[in-house]
């Protein structure tokens, strides 16, 4: 009797190399959709395309992915998670509460440089014809919760001094309940307010470098992107060290 229960419980060993075949088969489907995504955009990719750059028949690659669309969703979904990925070992490696923001903040901009299509995805402008699930809200919650953590730790140990900017308005702080109700945070609303300005600040400093605004500009992109990162973090009262 129990041999027979646990074959039932126990998957074959057919079953678990048909399992470890597709997964792999599945990554190397996503990192060829990539290529083609810094290659061609977002507007461009299609799973013919994927298909022919992988030598596979496109009735093999529906097999996988019913549609450009669940491919899509899959490439900002592990996005969203490398991003936050980045941004949290960040963190985790610095010492004090500014320290962390604005290793957040450099993880964040480092990230873009590196992998341009895939900040470009997930921030620049909506591709055309496609709604993103539900299911990328999770990962996409991530990087706001890295930055709302941080200022939520600060605040829980009292570090936390008196912010730069102006109190938000209680019409500003009622636009933001949304976002207070999908984020686990105990912040209130107007800490978050100064969090998402900031977050919005930074987001759009990247994009109009990675995107050639700055083309011819700017002499030293470092030491002004860490201008930005340190004011967001003074805006948000998170002291450079505890006394």
């Amino acid at each position: 009797m129990y041999g027979i229960r646990y074959s039932v419980l126990m998957p074959s060993a057919s079953q678990s190399a048909r399992a470890r075949v597709r997964a792999e088969l599945t990554s190397e489907i996503k990192a060829a959709a990539s290529t083609a995504l810094a290659r061609d955009g977002a507007v461009g990719l299609s799973l013919r395309g994927v298909a022919r750059q992988l030598e596979m028949a496109p009735s093999a690659l529906y097999r996988y992915f019913a549609s450009r669309d669940e491919l899509l969703t899959e490439l900002i979904v592990d996005a969203y998670h490398s991003l936050a990925d980045a941004m949290e070992s960040a963190v985790a490696g610095a010492r004090d509460d500014l320290g962390k923001w604005i290793a957040a903040m450099l993880a964040m901009r480092q990230w873009a440089l590196e992998r341009p299509h895939e900040w470009a995805l997930l921030y620049g402008s909506p591709v055309p014809g496609y709604h993103a699930p539900e299911r990328t809200i999770p990962a996409a919650v991530r990087i706001p919760l890295v930055l709302s953590g941080i200022v939520e730790a600060a605040a829980a140990a009292g570090h936390v001094a008196e912010g730069s900017d102006p109190e938000p308005s209680p019409q500003a702080c009622a636009g933001v309940a949304p976002i207070g109700e999908a984020l686990p945070t105990t912040l209130s609303a107007a800490a978050i307010v100064r969090v998402l300005v900031s977050w919005e600040q930074v987001a759009g400093a990247i994009s109009l470098e990675l995107f050639g605004h700055f083309s011819g500009g700017l002499s030293d992109a470092d030491a002004v992107f860490d201008h930005v990162a340190y004011a967001t973090g003074i805006r948000n009262g998170l002291p450079s060290a505890v006394a």
